[in-house]
């Protein structure tokens, strides 16, 4: 069973997810939405594209496409998702999924009310590598602290302090540091151990009004997580699970791919389990078969994880005092 995906957005994410889903079983790209038709037509000459949009309510009504594959601006995906739901298509969104709660809330709804797939495209929880990590997990013993850290200066901050701010340091499109780098943190923390019972969370904010760089701490009831991000510094640090009877390293929590369990009697077992495809083609191949199996979400990149990455994100932007039009317009 051929799925057939539209594309909305043209960025360098869609460039990468159009190479490794081409690599998934019946996986067919057959329509793309830009905002306007020279660059959409461009998009389609370079990937081979059959039909193009720029009413992207058209391209969800279309006949021509099952399911969608969201990269616009964050502050869009709210939006662009329900509209497709509401007219049948399939959704993986790029994460993170939504502004806010309230956005994401909505998208889940939309898509138990049409009965169609929803997920957010967080990619490292569905890597080999991972599950690795949550099969060895027990193997560290009682686990008591586990660290994140994203630290990944941006190109972009060099345009920024020359004076021009791209979208990636843009409030408009609930961007900024926490929810580019941070929530690849954070997901893995909640999908492995579930949503904390409290945060504390500080910033440093930019004059655009996003965040450059923060962390947080999360209290558990037998262990605490500490997490760090960055988009204006750079961090070479792995990342770490500590149990009482040993540690897993994480290369890169971003895109694990050399993991070792460090026990304390000092032998090193490598738990690594390389991916075999681009990095994407796992998220791709999953929502594929929710897709085929009529299932309407993950086990993994669930509604509930989801929600609950949102819920620490909300929070550690309240107590930066992190605001973005899209909250205002929430509330009004």
């Amino acid at each position: 069973m051929n799925i057939r995906f539209g594309i909305i957005g043209t960025n360098w994410i869609t460039e990468r997810f159009i190479q490794a889903a081409r690599e998934a079983e019946g996986f067919e790209l057959t329509a793309v939405y830009s905002r306007t038709q020279e660059k959409a037509d461009d998009f389609a000459a370079k990937h081979g594209i059959a039909h193009t949009f720029i009413d992207l309510e058209e391209m969800a009504r279309s006949g021509e496409l099952d399911a969608v594959y969201i990269a616009s601006p964050n502050s869009y995906h709210a939006k662009h998702a329900v509209l497709c739901m509401s007219h049948g298509k399939h959704v993986l969104c790029e994460k993170p999924a939504a502004s806010n709660t309230a956005e994401l809330k909505q998208m889940i709804e939309a898509a138990s009310q049409h009965n169609v797939v929803f997920m957010e495209a967080l990619k490292s929880t569905l890597l080999p590598s991972f599950q690795s990590i949550t099969e060895h997990l027990p193997e560290i013993g009682k686990v008591r602290r586990y660290f994140a850290n994203y630290c990944q200066y941006s190109s972009r901050y060099d345009a920024y302090k020359a004076g021009q701010v791209l979208n990636a340091f843009n409030p408009i499109y609930s961007n900024g540091a926490l929810m580019d780098l941070g929530v690849y943190c954070i997901y893995p923390l909640i999908v492995l151990f579930g949503e904390p019972k409290e945060i504390r969370a500080t910033g440093m904010l930019l004059e655009s009004g996003v965040d450059g760089q923060g962390s947080l701490v999360a209290r558990y009831e037998e262990m605490e997580a500490v997490v760090m991000y960055s988009k204006i510094s750079q961090s070479s640090i792995p990342s770490e699970i500590q149990g009482e009877a040993g540690s897993i390293v994480i290369d890169s929590i971003s895109d694990p791919q050399k993991i070792e369990i460090q026990y304390r009697d000092g032998r090193i077992q490598d738990i690594s389990r390389p991916a075999d495809r681009p990095t994407m083609y796992y998220e791709t191949q999953v929502f594929m078969d929710l897709i085929r199996s009529k299932q309407t979400e993950s086990t993994v990149n669930s509604h509930a994880n989801s929600l609950a990455v949102m819920a620490v994100l909300d929070e550690a932007r309240k107590q930066q005092g992190l605001v973005y039009p899209a909250d205002i317009n929430e509330m009004n």
